[in-house]
Parts: structure tokens; C-alpha cells; sequence
């Protein structure tokens, strides 16, 4: 992107799709070693920092490079080269030792989990506490469990870049890789490269960032940016849906000139790719850093539509026969569907929550609280947690709809929700969901585990019972579509 494109990209390097290949075929392939090493030489010229150095360290990230997006299948370690010297060294140069301390915390326990598979449950689901001392304090009682475990965090940036790197490759065979390569008919031979790319940090000050953008509604398909943006946050503190999210307007007043440099950038790429575009970003005291982007995933209803707009967009001046064929006759019977059934769906008052409308549609079904349970169920269930992680996969796979009571938009359970055509409700913060109910925050049942709900994932409600149907009963079917999806006629006779 940084020399096709000019935009600001962390510098690093790529280890390709044929290492993963020979990786899983017959382990760590010979010479790979000596060709990071020379990377990571290159890498450390380029920055000035050197992996390990105890003053002023290289921190990378190592992320996977799938060729179609697999959002949160696959696995990915931020702020390696973090060890009990380094983090001193990044406290001193950085100014500030809260925020060393807090990266160091997050790189354990994401390498103990991702790396070690060590059970992220073994290492608590406290909030990161506030302070140097009190993050400090932390990082030990991490290390402590993982001792108590068995598990060793490597001290050696080399060792865990090594550790890394096989962890991205072993992820591609995981459960719940290949429950989403089922899903979407993903060849599972293809594997996935890995990006050693130099961290950028948006957890370092007030001027700092992180946030995913789409270039369009997924959902919609309309013509404007979408996506969530949280200060003082790194990535998986976006996607993971374990954090209350801020908008992109809320971006704008907080850091209205980074703002401005991502809209740019945005119209860029999405010239660039001719599509929708999928973007992850990091603010770094006040200056936009582009990580990764990829083709967006879109839900039925905005592939008709963005097909058809960017046939009248003139900087993508897509021809008729390509925008009808980026449709999948999938994609048309269900957009189809979902105007229609939405045209006809009855007001239904009294919602017990209202969060984020993050995929369109209305479904009835059975509360499940646990993937698992999601998977086993025969009937229509609607999966219910306080977010979805990728292991979950399974039982989002086979459910209706799909109800969090944290994470934004762009969070893993709307993106996979979206792209499966599943409505989805996330963030519907009045809810607390617990192993067998779901309460307020004073603990008053709202329902329990096999109550029948009904989630709008358009409006963002969530209602007791049955949904309601009676609207739109003057019109057929094909006067609905007429009135409410015509881009989807234009794409029939191109």
C-alpha cells in the first residue's frame, strides 16, 4: 500500500503463502530462520530500534495475510519484543511508564493465550487497572498463573517472533478456521502469510487510537463511512467486542485532523481495489497509521446496492456486466427476501433493550447463552453473550440471529453476522448475560436460557416473544422490490 498507494503504513515484511504450505506439510521449513533474521536486520535498519535493545526497543506486530478475509479466525500477537528489560526501555523513551506497563500486560497475555493456548478464563477478565504500579502489579500476577501453568513467555524477542509466526500458521487448521472456511467454501490447502509489521500504538496517550472503517454501510450499502474508533485502545480492543465504542463523528471532534487524513485515505483505496474497502487503523499521538485493508464484507442488500452504485460512481466506473456479476444469485434471492420480509414486519412495542442494529433483519427464536448449547439446539435459537470471540464460530454458524451486550459495529460478531446474512444486535448495554439468564444491570430477570426473543438487527431492539408481521399488505412482493431495492432490477437487465 505505501508504494502503490503513498499511505502511511508501518514498515515490515511478509513471509508468504508457500511457508505456510511447507509449514504445515512438514514443520518450520529449513532457511526460514535465516530469511527473518534478515527482515527483522532490514526491519530494525530501517526504524533505527533493534528487537531486544533495553533502552529503545522494536516492537512489531505479527498479523495473518489470509488471501479472502477470515476476520478474527486467524491469529494475531501485538506488541512483541516486549520482555522484563525492554519495557523499561519503552517506559523511558515513551515518557510514560502506564502505558509501557499496559503493553507489556497485553502482549502476555495475548502470546499466553495465542502462543501457549493457555484458557484466557485461567488469567481473570478484571479490567486492566489505572497507573505504572498498579499495571506493573499485574503484569507479575500474569506471570504468576503462567508459571503455576507451566507456561513460559519467552524472554527472547527472536524466540517469540518464532513462537508467533507458528501460531498464525497453526491457526489456519484451528476449529474455528475451518468452521468459516466450510461456511464461505474457502479451499483449506490455500494457508495464510504472516505480516511482521512495526508497532504503532493507540494505546499511548489521549492523542492516540484505534479504530475499523468501512468505506460504505455494510449493511445498507449507503454511500458513507461506518465503523467504530476507541482512544487509548489498541486493535483487538475493537474488534474482540469487549469494549463500548465510540463513532467516527465521535473521531472527528477528538481528533478532527487524523479524520480528515482517513477520509482521504479511504476514497484512495477505495478507488484503488474499485470496491467497498475493509480498513483498520491506529492513531499515534495525532498521527494516522493504515495497518491492514482488505475487500469489505457486506451483507445482501448492500452488495445489490454497492454493485449498482459503482457503476455511477465515475472513480470506479464499474461496467454494467461487472457490477451484475459481483451478485451471487445467493445474494439476490436473499436481498430480495429481506426487503420484502422487513416491508412486511408489524411494529411491535415495548423493547427490553436497545442496542446496535449491526446486520439487517427481524428473527424470532429460543435465548441459547453458550455456543455450544447454539450448536447442539434443533429449532431456531438466537445466540446470546456478552460478546462473541472466534471460538464461538460454531454456534453463531447455526443460529438465527445473534444478541451481545458489548462491542460496536465492526466488532468479529457483526462482520461474520453481516457476511452470513444473520441479523444482528450488538451492544445492548442495559443487558447483563449470564451462564442460565440475562438481567439488568440491578439484576431483575429479563429472560432466561430457552425464552423465546426477537432481535431487529436494522433498529438494534430486542423484544420478549414472537415478532409481528402486518405491514405493507396493499403491495405484492414485486412492488416492494420495485419500491425499496430497484438496484436490484438494474443488476437483472445490465
Amino acid at each position: 500500500m505505501t508504494s502503490v498507494l503513498g499511505l502511511p503504513v508501518p514498515p515490515g515484511f511478509t513471509i508468504a503463502l508457500p511457508v505456510c504450505r511447507a509449514y504445515r506439510e512438514g514443520g518450520w521449513p529449513d532457511g526460514l530462520d535465516a530469511a527473518v533474521e534478515e527482515h527483522c536486520a532490514a526491519l530494525e535498519a530501517r526504524i533505527g530500534r533493534r528487537l531486544g535493545d533495553p533502552a529503545d526497543p522494536l516492537l512489531v506486530a505479527v498479523r495473518s495475510g489470509a488471501p479472502r478475509s477470515m476476520p478474527g479466525m486467524l491469529d494475531t500477537v501485538l506488541n512483541l519484543g516486549l520482555n522484563d528489560e525492554t519495557v523499561e526501555g519503552l517506559a523511558a523513551v515513551s515518557g510514560d511508564a502506564a502505558f509501557a506497563w499496559d503493553s507489556y500486560r497485553r502482549f502476555l497475555t495475548m502470546y499466553a493465550t495465542t502462543v501457549l493456548g493457555v484458557d484466557a478464563g485461567a488469567l481473570g477478565h478484571a479490567p486492566a487497572p489505572v497507573g505504572a504500579e498498579a499495571l506493573r502489579g499485574r503484569v507479575a500476577e500474569i506471570r504468576d498463573v503462567l508459571a503455576r501453568l507451566g507456561a513460559t513467555v519467552p524472554q527472547d524477542p527472536r524466540a517469540q517472533l518464532r513462537g508467533a509466526v507458528e501460531a498464525v500458521f497453526r491457526s489456519w487448521d484451528s476449529p474455528r478456521a475451518q468452521t468459516y472456511r466450510a461456511r464461505e467454501g474457502i479451499d483449506g490447502d490455500v494457508g495464510t502469510a504472516v505480516n511482521v509489521q512495526a508497532m504503532v500504538f493507540g494505546n499511548l496517550d489521549d492523542a492516540s487510537g484505534t479504530g475499523v472503517v468501512f468505506t460504505r454501510d455494510p449493511s445498507t450499502g449507503a454511500n458513507r463511512p461506518y465503523g467504530d474508533f476507541l482512544p487509548r485502545a489498541q486493535g483487538e480492543d475493537v474488534v474482540a467486542g469487549t469494549a463500548r465504542t465510540l463513532t467516527l463523528d465521535d473521531m472527528a471532534a477528538h481528533l478532527p485532523g487524523a479524520h480528515a487524513d482517513l477520509l482521504g485515505h479511504l476514497a484512495r483505496l477505495e478507488r484503488h481495489y474499485r470496491d467497498m474497502c475493509d480498513v483498520e487503523f491506529t492513531v499515534e499521538r495525532g498521527t494516522l497509521w493504515i495497518l491492514q485493508t482488505r475487500v469489505g464484507k457486506r451483507g445482501a442488500v448492500a452488495a445489490v446496492r454497492l454493485a449498482a452504485q459503482m457503476v455511477d460512481d465515475p472513480a470506479i466506473a464499474l461496467t454494467p456486466a461487472e457490477a451484475a456479476a459481483r451478485v451471487t444469485d445467493d445474494e439476490r434471492q436473499r436481498a430480495r427476501g429481506e426487503v420484502v420480509a422487513a416491508a412486511r414486519q408489524g411494529a411491535i412495542a415495548g423493547a427490553v433493550a436497545t442496542g446496535l442494529g449491526a446486520s439487517p433483519g427481524r428473527v424470532s427464536g429460543a435465548a441459547v447463552l453458550d455456543a455450544d448449547a447454539a450448536a447442539d439446539s434443533e429449532g431456531d435459537v438466537i445466540l446470546v453473550r456478552p460478546e462473541t470471540s472466534p471460538e464461538d464460530v460454531h454456534g453463531m454458524s447455526v443460529s438465527v440471529g445473534i444478541l451481545t451486550s458489548t462491542g460496536g459495529l465492526v466488532s468479529h460478531a457483526a462482520v461474520v453476522a453481516r457476511g452470513w446474512g444473520i441479523p444482528a444486535v450488538v451492544g445492548a448495554a442495559e443487558l447483563v448475560v449470564g451462564a442460565a439468564e440475562v438481567t439488568t444491570a440491578d439484576g431483575a430477570v429479563v429472560f432466561r436460557a430457552g425464552d423465546l426473543i426477537t432481535i431487529d438487527g436494522t433498529t438494534g431492539e430486542v423484544w420478549l416473544g414472537g415478532a409481528a408481521d402486518g405491514g405493507a399488505a396493499d403491495l405484492t412482493d414485486d412492488e416492494i422490490v420495485e419500491r425499496d431495492l430497484p438496484e436490484l432490477l438494474r443488476l437483472r437487465h445490465p
